[in-house]
Parts: structure tokens; sequence; C-alpha cells
């Protein structure tokens, strides 16, 4: 089983190689269908990793340390339950992705598949590794072919949202290498299971530089995350993005959360004394910052790319309350929540494209405002003005914003309803009188629930209530079936809402008890 840990990098690795050994090939049939089949390869090896850990039990794990040099000295691969979500997540997610840009977006620029299989390859490294340096090794990778998908289709927005996102990312890993010297200072170890196990016999004269590098650190993944204030590139970005590089950004942000997620659970969540509180305060108020600035910057956006931009915000601050909460019930609610806010995220960055192609920016503002204030020299008689057919294809796409909006805004009964939900009545049922605290992560996730809906439903307005153009309304099918398939999953874990969060809260129980993670990763019963 423990093999089966590093497929999900071996995948995408091969197919970035073979893309550029075969990268002249002229016969575009054979490119397309080489580089779908090893998407599909990636997500069953993912599902196999999945279902392998589903069945062993929530404190199973796949321990792969590569040369099988001895952990802590070598580096090791951990896939545990959380791991091998968030890798399935982005597999599905890049299937999705790489379908649609094969119907169009991969010609738009050079070099775009390799990329792509890179970037997948840096995610799902960065999930599964289980050191803090090889976290930045894949840091580094899947950032460096970000630079070049950012880019991908050229333009001068695109150039300037690229360059913003490039120097802010460079920042951010030099932050990220500060914060891994002055842990390994401390610590001697850059293992995390093995942090963990130092982190509690730290002297206390070098107790605060420790800290100070998990502080710095934090700064790095909270950058990655989107967190306010360090958020500033992302909208830009994201908007200006090709529409499937777009959605598989989706899922980088998560990794930031993931991060975060992972050490502080892991080293400081179970702590007793003075260290318990370090950073949770911090956490808590970034994660209302964050929640409150992507809402209010929702309500701003006319457009859907830049919409669901911010809609990333909004779950990137959900997550952080999640984390800083710090309970198990509640970090159930949010590991539902990040598949379903990433996979409807994704989806609605492809739909805007589709809608554009369909009805172009212009027609449909011009439509709208015919439908609101009407035109003088215009005379409809009955007939055209209440027996108007509507296409299918118009109706699969407004079925599809629905359902993106739903699970957004969080309304019942799909499945970001259900996320919230679990989130709130956890946090209300962790304490026997609920804090401040508790009251703040309610209002901010009831709140911006609101906001999002407002902001879908004026966008949808302006989308839907046109008059649409002449002639039929064609829709390829390499284009709506990845976004279709996005939302079905959405609403399928809605169906499956029970056995996902058994699932899940086993997952949660283990995050929130790190001894069973150190204990299988480490030797001997942690003694390194």
């Amino acid at each position: 089983m423990n093999h089966i840990a590093i497929l999900p990098i071996l995948v995408p690795m091969a197919a970035a190689i073979a893309n550029l050994v075969l990268g002249d090939m002229r016969t575009k049939s054979r490119v397309l269908g080489l580089n779908i089949a090893f998407s599909v390869i990636l997500v069953l090896v993912s599902l196999l990793l999945f279902v392998v850990l589903a069945q062993s039990g929530g404190a199973a794990a796949a321990v792969y340390p590569l040369g099988n040099w001895p952990v802590p000295f070598g580096i090791v691969l951990v896939a545990d339950r959380l791991a091998a979500l968030m890798v399935l997540t982005t597999s599905i997610l890049a299937l999705a992705s790489l379908v649609y840009a094969s119907a169009r977006w991969y010609n738009k620029g050079t070099n775009f598949f390799p990329l792509f299989h890179a970037l997948t390859m840096g995610l799902n490294g960065a999930f599964l590794t289980g050191d803090l340096f090889n976290l930045f090794v894949f840091f580094e990778l899947l950032l460096a072919a970000s630079y070049g998908l950012v880019l991908h289709g050229g333009g001068r927005n695109r150039v300037r949202s690229a360059l913003h996102y490039i120097a802010i990312n460079l920042v951010a890993s030099f932050l990220f290498l500060i914060g891994v010297a002055l842990i390994y200072g401390t610590t001697g170890t850059l293992n995390m299971a093995d942090i963990a196990r130092v982190a509690p016999t730290i002297a206390a004269e070098d107790r605060g530089l420790f800290e100070a590098g998990a502080a710095v650190l934090g700064v790095a993944f909270l950058i990655k995350a989107g967190a306010w204030p360090l958020h500033f590139w992302l909208p830009n970005t994201y908007s200006a993005a090709a529409p499937p590089v777009a959605a598989l950004f989706a899922v980088m942000t998560k990794v930031g959360f993931y991060a975060i997620l992972r050490l502080w659970t892991l080293v400081f969540a179970n702590s007793t004394g003075p260290e318990y509180t370090f950073g949770q305060n911090t956490l808590l108020f970034i994660g209302v910052a964050t929640i409150a600035y992507g809402s209010i910057g929702a309500l701003s956006c006319k457009a859907l790319d830049r919409l669901a931009s911010y809609l990333i915000l909004v779950s990137a601050g959900t997550l952080l309350l999640a984390v800083a909460y710090n309970a198990p019930g509640v970090t159930t609610g949010a590991l539902y929540y990040v598949v379903v806010a990433t996979l409807a995220a994704g989806a609605l960055f492809l739909l805007k494209d589709v809608i554009d192609q369909i009805l172009p920016a212009e027609a449909q503002v011009l439509a709208v405002s015919l439908e609101l204030y009407g035109d003088e020299d215009e005379q409809l008689d009955e007939d055209q003005e209440v027996s108007r057919t509507i296409p299918a294809a118009a109706t699969l796409i407004s079925w599809c914003f629905a359902v993106a909006a739903l699970v957004m805004a969080g309304l019942p009964p799909l499945s970001g309803f259900l996320a919230k939900f679990t989130m709130i009545s956890a946090a209300i049922n962790a304490e026997g009188a609920p804090s401040a605290a508790t009251w703040w992560f309610i209002g901010a996730v009831i709140v911006s629930g609101l906001f999002v809906l407002i902001s879908m439903v004026r966008n949808g307005i302006n989308i839907f209530w046109t008059s649409l153009p002449e002639g039929s309304l064609r829709l390829r099918p390499m284009e709506i079936a990845p976004i279709v398939a996005l939302l079905a999953l959405c609403v399928l874990m809605a169906v499956a809402a029970g056995p996902a969060m058994t699932f899940l809260g086993e997952t949660a129980m283990f995050l929130h008890s790190p001894t069973g993670y150190i204990d299988m990763v480490l030797p001997q019963g942690g003694q390194g």
C-alpha cells in the first residue's frame, strides 16, 4: 500500500515528460487523447489511494520513504485521509479543466500541457510530502508552472496581472525559506511529525525563535491562501487567467489552507500552556476580515469571473476560521466545504467562458437594459412577450448557474448548506455557552452566504434576463461536459452526505490527535 503514495506524483510527471518529448506531434487528436488519458489515469490512481485509506480506518496512512532512507533524516511521503482527499479533489478538477482546455484553449499559447501537468504534480506533491523542505520544493514547482499558465493566451491584462502574481509569490517563497530556517535552527529537523515530537521539549530561551519561525512560515501560507490583507494579487490574477487555468487555480489557495491545518493540528492545537493560543486569535481575525472583504468584493462585481475570484476569498476566510476554531466537528464541516467550494468555483470559471461565447458581455448589458427600462422604438406583440421559446442550451447553462449559486451561497438542499450547517452546529455544541468567537464565526458564515446569494442573483439577472441572439445556441460537448460533471459531484456530495460526513469526521478526529500521525511516520513510537 505504501507505494501508492508516490503514484499521484509520478503520473503527472510522466505526462509532462511525454509532452516535452512528443511536443512536435502534428496529429492533434493524438496529443489531446494522450493528455486526457494521463489525467484519467491520475484520477483513477487518486481514487485508488482514497479508497484504500477509506477502507483502512481513520488512523491509516501510506508512508513512503524515498530511497528507503530512515525517517526523519530522509525524504518521506505521507498519504493519510486528508492528503488523499485533497489529491483526489485536485485530480478531478485537473481532469475537468484539461478536457475543457482541449476544446480550444490549449493552442492559444505554447507548452500548455507540460505546464498543466507540472502544476498538477506540484499540487499533489505539496499535499503528500511529510517534511517542510520538500513542501517548499513542491510549492516552487507548482508556482513555476503557474507563472507560465497565468500568461497563457497573452494580452496586456494577463501580463500585468502575472507580474503582480509573480512578485508577491517570490516574496512568499523568501518568507517560506526564512521560516523553515528558523524552525530547523530550533528543532534540528524539518520532518513535520518530528517537529511535532520535538516542539514540546524546546527550551524556554529558544521558544520565541521557534514561534517567530512558525509565524513567518504562517505569513507565507496565508499569502498563498489569499488571506486578507495579503490577498490583493488574487482577484486580478484569477479573473485575467484563461478559464481552464483559473479553474485549476481554484485549488491552489487550498494548498495554503492545507499547510496551515496540517502544522496547526500537529504542533499547536493540542498543546498545553501559554503556547496553546499561539496564532489562534490572529487566525480568527484574519478569517473574519477575509470573509468580509470577499463578500463586499462579490457585491461589487458585474463580471462572473471576477465574482468567482472573490468567492474564492470568501471560502478561504471560512476555512481559516474553521482552523482557528480548533474543534473536530468544525474541521469535519470545513473538509466537506473545501471539496464542494473548490469544485463549484472551478465550474464557475468555466461557465463564465461558455456564457461569453453564447452571449458577449456587451450584449448582456444591452439586453438587460432593454428588459428593465424598455425601448420606446420597439413594439412587441403580446405573443412575442409571453411565448418565447427558450433553447435547451440556455436552459442547461441556467441550471448549471443555479446549482453553482446554491452551493456557493450555502442554501439548502445542496452540499454548500450541509457544510456550513455542520460547521455552525459543531461550533455551538463545542462548548457549554457560546463564546464571542463562536458568534463571530456564526455571523461571518451566515452573512457571507447572504452577500454571496445577492451577488449571484444579480449576476444571474444580468446574464439570463436577456433577449437571446438570433439562431440556435450551440455548446461544445467538451466544454459543457466538465461543468456539468463538477456540479454533479457537488450534488452527489449532498446525496451521500451521511457516508461523507462519517469519513470526514474520522479524518478530523485523526487530525486533532497528532500522536497517531507521529507514531505512523516516525519509527519506534517517535524515536527518530
